[in-house]
């Protein structure tokens, strides 16, 4: 087992709530909401516009002796999102008393676009006053160096406190307590502008905001309707609308298809037919808003939470934690996969993988540590940026565990794309195909680590096509991109999409859930891009009985070389049907082994080899390191005279 590959490399540095600022990447989140010592006036609110306030602007006449909440947010920011969860909760239970007010200040350049922050408050229900930042000139008037934060002012106009994150809503209701008691009959109460409301229209479909999109064995579409909480079976022509599964009601309720509650579905994932008449269920759909797993009968729409407790994952020292799944907490699930003989679950909202298996009843966590970031290696070692899109490639025997595939991660606000690995032969390990860091985003085709690098921007979804490359929801730049693992290349399949938030590969076509425009639509894929993968090569030689010497030859491309530092970089797995080999079958590290030959058959030959960017040890610890594989199937046949090696050479290109 190679340790080299497993050596981290970070490019930029976690955040453990929220986002900061380039600037300010290591901004930690407060632990507690204390009122302010110091008088320090709150500055006004300017920015390109206001919504949900039926076009009028709030100044500060519209806010003197009132209770003021600030909530500074942008769209593609999980934690942001599950704050606005919390600011309704502190609305309802305040009521008139408390005023609260949105500033969406982007981070991504498409989150500056008016009908992109149009869109983001009316996808998510945001029905307070929202401020259109985009210059950010309020969010640098108050110092805001965070995504979210949180500012509460009072009644004359000063800062009372000032947070960054998530889970500080029963501090900040203290401190609107404490105000209400302190200023009594001196506050104003009421709404700001009576019941006026921006106009909301209507979509052009019966799809709002869909989420993400699997394929039904008749050929059907199962599709997440995100903004109207439900589910719906669409036809193959991806318009007529068969079947609704949800009440359309934001909320947690299992039971029938047509009473049955979501909150903001997303990720949906097929079991195979086997399991699911074992568990009784069909697909596992990620429940964002409810913070939950469910399992759902196609047969007759029958829905049941099959993990999570409803309450959100909020506390590190329990993120690492599994057990049965209905007593663990989860953390906004954004999509689900069948992976190696279990669902993969993207918890976008703690920056992890975690594996859910229905037959066992059980979570644990995958792959990484909860911090925010981009860094390789072992499972327990990476950092992942709010993931939000999974997919698998397709082994030969889906089934095997010694070869499950890779599973492939849209890793959001890095804006990068991930691989695991779970393979036995190098150890299980978490890589960056493309991707520099948490605020290097945009849209360059090329070298995915060249001059330039390639850049995505803010992606959300995933497939595997027929020929082993990748295709990207790049969901920020209205475009679905291509990742091809041979060339380590990335290209632009199709443009002029609005926030395509799911691609799922669909036969010789992609199906790509276009969210923004409330729509699927589905791509014919190039030819070049239908052909399979090459399978394992095919060798036939005449050896002699006994000990045969395998030799498997690598030499790594220019540029890179093997570091043997912490241990054996290559290893080799050898199988064989009965009877063919007497002794060398099974894994070690290396890349020659003894095999004694006991009759003719064919000997399975995996190589797999790990390479480092540079040319020699002195590379520092943070070079990108490439993994590459191949297999032969070697038909052996044992004759008298017959050769006492084997040599097979393991092509960087392979």
């Amino acid at each position: 087992m190679t340790q080299r590959i497993f050596t981290p490399i970070v490019r930029g540095a976690p955040t453990r709530s929220g986002h900061g600022r380039p600037e300010h990447r290591d901004r930690r989140r407060c632990c507690a909401v204390v009122r302010a010592t110091s008088r320090v006036r709150a500055p006004a609110l300017r920015g390109r516009r206001w919504l949900g306030t039926g076009g009028r602007d709030v100044g500060p006449d519209d806010l003197r002796r009132r209770i003021v909440l600030i909530d500074f947010w942008t769209a593609g920011c999980v934690n942001c999102l599950r704050v606005l969860d919390e600011l309704a909760a502190l609305e309802r239970r305040h009521g008139d008393g408390l005023v609260v007010l949105g500033v969406h200040s982007p981070k991504f350049p498409h989150e500056a676009q008016p009908e992109a922050v149009a869109d983001a408050v009316r996808r998510h229900g945001v029905d307070h006053p929202v401020l259109d930042d985009a210059g950010l000139v309020t969010w640098d008037a108050f110092a805001a160096r965070a995504w979210p934060t949180l500012v509460l002012v009072d009644p004359r106009g000063y800062v009372v406190a000032q947070v960054s994150g998530e889970g500080h809503g029963p501090e900040l209701s203290a401190l609107v307590d404490e105000l209400v008691d302190e200023y009594g009959d001196a506050l104003r109460r009421g709404p700001l502008f009576g019941e006026a409301q921006a106009e909301v229209p209507e979509p052009p479909s019966d799809l709002l905001f869909p989420g993400k999109a699997v394929v039904l064995p008749g050929g059907e579409v199962l599709v997440s309707d995100t903004g109207q909480h439900r589910l719906v079976v669409l036809d193959p022509d991806l318009a007529t609308l068969r079947r609704v599964i949800g009440d359309g009601t934001r909320w947690r309720r299992d039971g029938a298809g047509d009473t049955a509650r979501f909150a903001e579905p997303l990720g949906v994932a097929a079991l195979p037919p086997e399991v699911a008449a074992v568990v009784g269920y069909d697909v596992v759909v990620a429940d964002s808003g409810n913070h939950v797993l469910r399992g759902v009968r196609l047969a007759d729409g029958w829905v049941s939470t099959v993990a999570g407790t409803g309450e959100q994952l909020r506390s590190r020292t329990a993120v690492g934690a599994g057990g049965a799944a209905l007593e663990v907490r989860l953390s906004t699930p954004w999509d689900a996969v069948w992976w190696h003989g279990r669902v993969v679950v993207a918890m976008a909202g703690c920056h992890q993988l975690w594996a859910f298996d229905p037959q066992a009843g059980t979570v644990a966590v995958l792959a990484g540590t909860a911090d925010e970031g981009l860094r390789d290696g072992r499972p327990d070692e990476a950092f992942f940026a709010q993931p939000s899109g999974l997919a698998t490639g397709d082994p030969d025997e889906p089934d095997d565990p010694d070869d499950p595939g890779t599973l492939w991660v849209a890793d959001a606000e890095s804006s990068a794309v991930r691989s695991v690995a779970a393979d036995p032969r190098a150890g299980a390990v978490v890589t960056t195909a493309v991707g520099q860091g948490l605020f290097d985003f945009g849209w360059q085709d090329g070298p995915a680590f060249g001059e330039p690098p390639a850049l995505l921007q803010h992606p959300l979804g995933i497939a595997v096509l027929p020929d082993g490359s990748v295709a990207v929801a790049d969901t920020y730049n209205g475009a679905v991109r291509r990742y091809d693992p041979a060339t380590r290349a990335v290209s632009t399949l199709a443009d002029g999409l609005r926030e395509p938030s799911d691609v799922v590969c669909d036969g010789n076509a992609l199906l790509v859930v276009e969210s923004a425009a409330h729509r699927l639509l589905r791509l014919p894929l190039p030819a070049a891009l239908l052909a399979a993968p090459a399978a394992a090569r095919k060798v036939r030689v005449a050896v002699g009985a006994g000990a045969v010497a395998l030799r498997v030859r690598f030499t790594p491309p220019s540029g890179q070389y093997l570091d043997r530092r912490f241990g054996e970089p290559a290893s080799l797995t050898v199988s064989a049907p009965a009877g063919v080999l007497e002794s060398g079958a099974g894994t070690a590290a290396g890349l020659e082994r003894v095999l004694r030959v006991g009759g003719p058959g064919t000997v399975r030959v995996d190589a797999v080899a790990a390479a480092c960017d540079g040319d020699s040890d002195e590379v520092g610890i943070f070079a990108a390191c490439h993994r590459y594989r191949q297999e032969w199937d070697v038909e052996v046949a044992v004759v008298p005279g017959g050769a006492a090696a084997v040599e097979l050479e393991l092509a960087p290109g392979a």
